[in-house]
């Protein structure tokens, strides 16, 4: 299993918002706009920013990263065999699969293989 990337998740109120200040930060332009279930996401360098109401948040508010990864079934495959639990997922998504996952010792990381065509799809947006 090879972890391409990682980003860091960071809630904020509004995208339209957030975005300008993420782009001075960076230099550079929103990677991924997409949404997914009532929440809207962008990815920017190293940041996936997520907007959504109180509510739409509440389930996705302890996840400390996301790793971009080769392969969900290796990243499962692993965490069953440390004794990790299984949170959500995987399930298919606007980018292609992704599985979250409690880690022995408490860390809740959310594992995402991208799909290229959908990767490519929700960039051309």
């Amino acid at each position: 299993m090879a972890a391409r990337s990682t980003y860091a998740r960071v809630y904020v109120d509004d995208l339209d918002t957030a975005l300008p200040t993420f782009e001075a930060l960076t230099a550079t332009r929103p990677g991924l706009r997409f949404s997914y279930r009532d929440l809207e996401l962008a990815s920017i360098s190293d940041y996936l920013l997520v907007s959504g109401t109180t509510e739409a948040l509440a389930p996705y508010r302890d996840v400390q990263a996301i790793v971009i990864v080769d392969s969900l079934d290796d990243v499962f495959a692993i965490v069953e065999r440390e004794g990790g639990d299984t949170l959500d997922g995987p399930n298919v998504v606007p980018t292609g699969r992704n599985l979250t996952i409690r880690h022995p010792g408490g860390a809740i990381i959310e594992y995402v293989e991208f799909d290229s065509a959908k990767v490519q799809a929700q960039s051309a947006r």
